[in-house]
């Protein structure tokens, strides 16, 4: 109950936040590049790519960095209270920071990019009602919402360059359409009875729902939940009935619960292997084309698409990628 109450509070929160920044942006005077600090990979991407050369960003989390288990440090916090906004996923995705959200949004704009995704797209799983699955950039049509979110909020903060801002929030959404429908044909390409993604956490129900996969993850929606023995056995007994190939690990979780799952499939003398690792709740390594939004999502379409049987180029819809065999 505490949880939701605090989501409560941050929705209320940002939506003063907004109001506070938006009408004193029409009479101040910018000096550029202005700072901008954002929470997780993939928010900075869209906020890089929206603000140009208007603003510095800076991610607080970086690859491999797990948001939902993320306290924020002190100089996280003296970053933020630096900066000129801060910009955050939402949805409790971030759910340590709450606290620290709420307090510096007293003196700060502070924006959720998930904000103006409407309700009725947003996943609810059984074992968290109340509480909507806060992964939806895993469908890039749903992220280039995001990006509309992220150039409207930006263009009430400096409504000078508003014009930019919305053509980069608009290019941004239309690159994310593109990977959106390359998606849709390779993962199509994969046999109906191996269209079957289990990994690590609940974190893919939007690109199961988006490219129709079945999603099973290990441990549910937060990593902050513990994968219990009959859970897994449970797993064990669909691979084994339903001959499931390969299962994946995630860059910014723990293989551990991956490992106990194949080492119980072959203990029953079935065959399965780790297909690879997605990414999930990080981009990958800063300077690569997997730690831009981009190359996470074609990373993982490319790597699902031929690790269960399905045809995709091996450097994927861009042919940048590198770590997929």
């Amino acid at each position: 109950m505490r949880k939701y109450m605090k989501r409560a509070l941050l929705t209320i929160f940002c939506l003063f936040a907004l109001v506070a920044c938006s009408k004193p942006s029409q009479t101040i005077q910018r000096e550029y590049p202005y700072t901008i600090i954002t929470t997780v990979g993939m928010v900075n991407d869209i906020v890089q790519h929206v603000v140009g050369d208007k603003a510095k960003t800076t991610a607080m989390m970086g690859a491999g960095v797990d948001p939902h288990l993320y306290k924020p440090t002190r100089d996280d916090v003296s970053a933020m209270m630096s900066a000129d906004a801060i910009f955050y996923s939402g949805l409790m995705l971030e759910g340590k920071m709450v606290d620290t959200l709420i307090k510096v949004g007293r003196s700060k704009p502070v924006f959720a990019v998930t904000g103006i995704i409407d309700e009725s797209f947003l996943l609810e799983p059984e074992e968290m009602a109340g509480h909507p699955d806060p992964h939806v950039w895993m469908d890039p049509s749903a992220w280039g919402k995001a990006a509309e979110a992220v150039g409207k909020s930006i263009s009430e903060f400096d409504p000078s360059n508003a014009v930019l801002y919305q053509k980069n929030a608009a290019d941004y959404a239309a690159k994310c359409q593109e990977l959106h429908a390359y998606g849709k044909k390779v993962l199509a390409t994969i046999p109906e009875s191996s269209r079957v993604l289990i990994s690590s956490h609940d974190a893919f129900n939007y690109f199961g729902r988006a490219f129709g996969l079945k999603v099973m993850g290990v441990q549910g929606m937060s990593t902050e939940s513990e994968a219990g023995l009959q859970q897994i056995n449970a797993l064990v007994d669909f691979i084994v009935k339903n001959d499931v190939k390969a299962v994946f690990v995630e860059s910014s979780v723990s293989p551990k619960n991956i490992e106990a799952l194949v080492g119980g499939v072959n203990a029953r003398g079935k065959e399965l292997r780790i297909g690879g690792e997605l990414y999930s709740d990080a981009m990958g390594e800063a300077g690569t084309y997997e730690g831009t939004y981009l190359g996470m999502i074609d990373h993982n379409i490319t790597l699902v698409a031929r690790a269960l049987g399905g045809v995709a180029p091996e450097k994927g819809h861009s042919g940048k990628l590198s770590h997929v065999k």
